[in-house]
């Protein structure tokens, strides 16, 4: 979420500040709300957006509710949480299903937002969905971009269907559709032609292919790190094309995020999912709700469970769950969670889910160290098989050896013994815990790790 993580930082620090303070001023509300404006300018949020926001947000926190209320600061982080959602869409939007397939999908946007990875991205989320994408070359003109798409394609196994550089984008469209009909695929993304800027040559292609294969869906992919230029982008496709959301990439990036605050309320349009990282894998659907609740450092439990069912094998989560509960929790074991954890991505994001732990600084304090994980990772994997299984026997001259064949000290071989011996014993008592508990969500257990 590091989109936001300077944004968040500034709101949290303003919210901090009233929760000192006991029954809320009209004074200590316009104060707040100063800061609340001046951090969303800062992260490139649109003027009128945020004029209007802060209006409402003010308006909201002097009425009764919140000025005769016993936790006057909650009440108005509530509301803030509330408006931000609402600003951001209020609910997902998902994508709209033909109830005859194949469901067309549409790309477009400027060369360089990340059409053609995202196109990739998509028809892998909706393969992942038990979908039968099929992805489409329609973008002739750029050097090498039908050899990317296939490139992609072939990485995730889904067809790409190209007729070269030198037939019209409408008419590969148009056949690409016939051969979906004809070869079961029931989806079908197009992958279209970008420019530098917006242009008459253009928006005509776009609205060709759109009159040929009428899709079901045309979205915008617009790089979050253009800021406001992202919402104009976005205006002057939707006036031409008819938008019906948006995808926002680069999520991730060293940007300020205002785009994905603005865009919604200028252009109307919904964002419908988030690229928030470079692997083929990094697009989530876009949830309003769970964005503002990281935004406020109130984490994103719903987002980091779905990241966890979708990494964590079901049969492997039983057993471990099974060892924990008789106290045959094994180094072997420890290693194959410290993988699992890494297959749902940096462990700063992991973290950044988590309530309370949204804030740059208090990850910062708990030290999130991925080269101490690595370390971890060779110490357990010099051990001997019958070492990992049973810890008890490692003496000093095997902690030497084991040192020695994961390039760390002794020190380090003692200091991963010791915690595991505690989280061991930690473990026993979670398991435990986790018995006697209801299941949560469709019966999933979240793998313990520490």
């Amino acid at each position: 979420m590091s989109a936001f993580s300077s944004l968040a930082e500034k709101l949290q620090n303003t919210f901090k500040k009233l929760k000192g303070k006991g029954k809320l001023t009209e004074k200590d509300v316009q104060e707040a709300m100063r800061e609340v404006r001046l951090a969303l300018l800062e992260a490139d949020v649109n003027y009128k957006v945020v004029k209007d926001f802060t209006a409402t947000v003010k308006e909201r926190a002097l009425g009764q509710e919140v000025m005769e209320s016993l936790t006057p600061a909650q009440q108005v982080i509530k509301i803030v949480n509330e408006e931000l959602t609402a600003l951001m869409g209020g609910t997902q939007s998902k994508i709209t299903l033909a109830s005859k397939p194949p469901t067309i999908i549409m790309l477009v946007g400027l060369q360089g937002a990340g059409k053609t990875t995202t196109a990739g991205k998509l028809a892998g989320y909706f393969k992942r969905q038990g979908r039968r994408p099929l992805l489409v070359a329609c973008d002739v003109y750029r050097p090498a971009a039908i050899k990317q798409l296939e490139v992609v394609g072939g990485k995730l196994e889904i067809p790409v269907f190209s007729l070269g550089e030198r037939v019209s984008p409408v008419e590969i469209a148009r056949q690409a559709v016939a051969h979906a009909q004809n070869h079961g695929n029931d989806l079908v993304v197009l992958d279209t032609a970008g420019r530098l800027h917006i242009n008459e040559e253009l928006m005509q292609e776009l609205e060709n292919i759109k009159t040929a294969v009428k899709p079901h869906e045309i979205l915008l992919v617009v790089d979050a790190m253009t800021g406001q230029d992202a919402v104009s982008v976005a205006e002057s496709f939707h006036q031409t094309l008819g938008l019906d959301g948006i995808i926002m990439t680069k999520l991730d990036g060293d940007t300020r995020g205002g785009a994905a605050l603005s865009v919604k309320a200028v252009t109307g349009r919904p964002i419908k999912f988030a690229g928030m990282g470079e692997k083929l894998d990094a697009l989530e659907p876009f949830h309003p709700d769970r964005m503002a609740s990281r935004i406020l450092g109130m984490g994103d439990v719903l987002t980091l469970i779905e990241k966890a069912q979708a990494s964590f094998d079901q049969a492997k989560a039983k057993e471990m769950e099974r060892k924990l509960r008789q106290q045959e929790f094994t180094l072997e074991d420890f290693l194959d969670q410290l993988n699992q954890m890494k297959s749902m991505g940096p462990l700063e994001d992991i973290l950044g889910m988590l309530p309370g732990l949204g804030q740059a600084k208090q990850l910062k304090n708990l030290q999130v160290d991925e080269k101490e994980l690595q370390h971890v990772e060779a110490i357990i994997q010099s051990m001997t098989p019958a070492e990992r299984r049973n810890p008890e026997i490692i003496n000093g001259s095997r902690k030497r050896r084991i040192a020695q064949g994961s390039g760390t000290r002794v020190q380090d071989v003692n200091r991963l013994l010791k915690q595991f011996a505690e989280a061991r014993k930690m473990m026993k008592q979670l398991g435990e815990m986790a018995g006697a508990a209801k299941k949560g969500k469709k019966g999933f257990k979240f793998p313990l790790f520490r």
